[in-house]
């Protein structure tokens, strides 16, 4: 027995070493540089995943080895200029990766887990259109009144002199416009002033969870999305979703409420019930929870975090918005056109998502039949070829030699045009992010607003910001001081 025992070890550790060794040196893609652990395992890509720096180290790594890097035994990180048109923008089909995201349970596609083009683009026939930009101006007078509950907080920080984390205020108000958008029901933090059941402190954790667990989905079914655990009702999500389905009952029993996102999805699902499922409202719901708080809330930060280290740009910005002489839709948030009338806040608003985007995770696709050529390499069929954000953003060869520096004239130049096709902080093409007009609008009215009305300082100057890149990459513990500007 000890024998055979002996045998079956001796049997799989050659096994081993002959798959890792193939991956190594003689698959087709071995000749791409990157870190050796990565040509033969996972293991190094989920390592940086859960150090929070995967961002950090592929722009290194890009740095050290040019336009491709090799992150896993079949994946290349690719930073060539062409990379976002030739990969984000064609109909490659996304990588399996994304088959994590399934709502309630892994039974359920939805626009975003799916991984086809052609299966994304028919579940987002009825989805979509909710949120074009004109159905979602049609909430902006709830968008500024929720955040009339933020500039009342701030208002309560500046006159007890205390400091307020802007990451937590932020997320609530984030939080809530989601809840205001999709359901005409904010989540509740802002009037609370509270994470409520530590939804977004889970969040991240949870976010963590997700970015790893995509690249082993036989656990993730087994344990959490499968119909036994969406019986027992036990999916682990939090109030946030609890809430969002909630709305969604409650919304059936009410059909004349406001005409927002859910409103158009449940009359979707009215018009075509041979064409649409329950499950596709509540999966866009979700979706639309998952990923538009934390993103938008880091959005903000950033705005603030890079303005406050270059005071001119605040100062700049401030002059833009009295010279407006801005005017807003309800309450006391600038309305979205006017905010778009102001091409530096405007610039800085974009420079801030391209210095620090929000979404840090790579962007895998699958390369089809005939291979993909970037540059002078060729790709073979099958290869996961990932577009990094991050990477992307900070291209010395695209954005020039200060790169990765905040700089919102940029936007200002003769070749602020030509720049726009490499400013993809929701993505590009057919799985860009479906919500971008919700964060546009948001982060329009709220930075005008917060220029016009406040002004921050760090508790501590000197401290650079914490943060931690899963999903996206959220920031925390930079505590301000908030002064509310005197109105002459």
């Amino acid at each position: 027995m000890d024998w055979l025992n002996t045998q079956t070890i001796g049997l799989a550790t050659i096994a081993l070493l002959t798959l890792f060794t193939w991956r190594r040196y003689f698959s087709p893609i071995s000749n791409i540089p990157g870190p050796f652990a990565a040509s033969f395992t996972r293991l190094w890509h989920i390592q940086r995943i859960l150090k929070g720096d995967q961002n950090l180290e592929l722009i290194r790594l890009h740095d050290k080895h040019g336009h491709f890097v090799r992150i896993a035994p079949n994946e290349v990180s690719v930073s060539h200029a062409d990379g976002p048109r030739k990969i984000l923008a064609a109909p490659l089909h996304k990588g399996s990766w994304y088959k994590v995201v399934t709502f309630p349970d892994a039974r359920f596609p939805n626009t975003m887990g799916v991984t086809d083009p052609a299966v994304k683009n028919e579940l987002s026939r009825h989805i979509a259109p909710a949120y074009t930009l004109s159905n979602l101006l049609r909430s902006e007078e709830a968008i500024g009144l929720t955040a009339d509950l933020l500039f009342t907080w701030f208002d309560k920080f500046a006159a007890s002199k205390e400091p307020v984390d802007l990451d937590k205020f932020f997320t609530f108000a984030t939080s809530d416009v989601i809840g205001e958008v999709i359901f005409s029901k904010p989540f509740g933090f802002l009037r609370e002033g509270r994470d409520i059941d530590n939804a977004i402190a889970n969040a991240h954790p949870q976010a963590a969870y997700v970015s790893v667990a995509g690249f082993f989905r036989w656990f993730h079914v087994l344990f959490l999305s499968n119909p036994v655990i969406t019986w027992l009702g036990i999916t682990p999500w939090g109030h946030i979703i609890n809430s969002a389905m909630a709305a969604i009952k409650e919304r059936q029993k009410n059909p004349d409420a406001r005409f927002d996102a859910l409103a158009h999805w449940l009359h979707m699902l009215k018009e075509h019930p041979d064409k649409m499922q329950l499950h596709e409202v509540q999966s866009a719901a979700f979706n639309a929870v998952g990923a538009g708080n934390e993103t938008v809330a880091t959005a903000l930060q950033a705005f603030v975090y890079y303005m406050i280290r270059h005071p001119n740009a605040w100062k700049r910005a401030r002059a833009e918005v009295d010279a407006a002489n801005v005017g807003t839709c309800g309450g006391r948030t600038v309305s979205y056109t006017d905010a778009q009338k102001l091409p530096f806040l405007q610039a800085c608003i974009k420079e801030a998502l391209r210095i620090f985007g929000p979404q840090s995770m790579g962007l895998p696709r699958v390369v089809g039949d005939g291979g993909l050529t970037i540059g002078d390499r060729t790709l073979p069929k099958g290869t996961t070829v990932s577009i990094s954000i991050w990477v992307i953003h900070h291209s010395k060869e695209i954005w020039g030699p200060d790169a990765r520096e905040f700089n919102p004239d940029r936007w200002l130049t003769d070749d602020a045009a030509r720049l726009e096709k490499w400013l993809i902080p929701f993505g590009l093409g057919f799985a860009s992010c479906p919500g971008h007009y919700i964060a546009k609008i948001e982060l329009s009215k709220i930075c005008a607003t917060l220029v016009r009305d406040y002004d921050f300082c760090q508790v501590d100057p000197k401290q650079e910001w914490t943060w931690k890149a899963f999903f996206s990459a959220v920031p925390e513990k930079w505590p301000c001081y908030i002064t509310k500007r005197e109105k002459s």
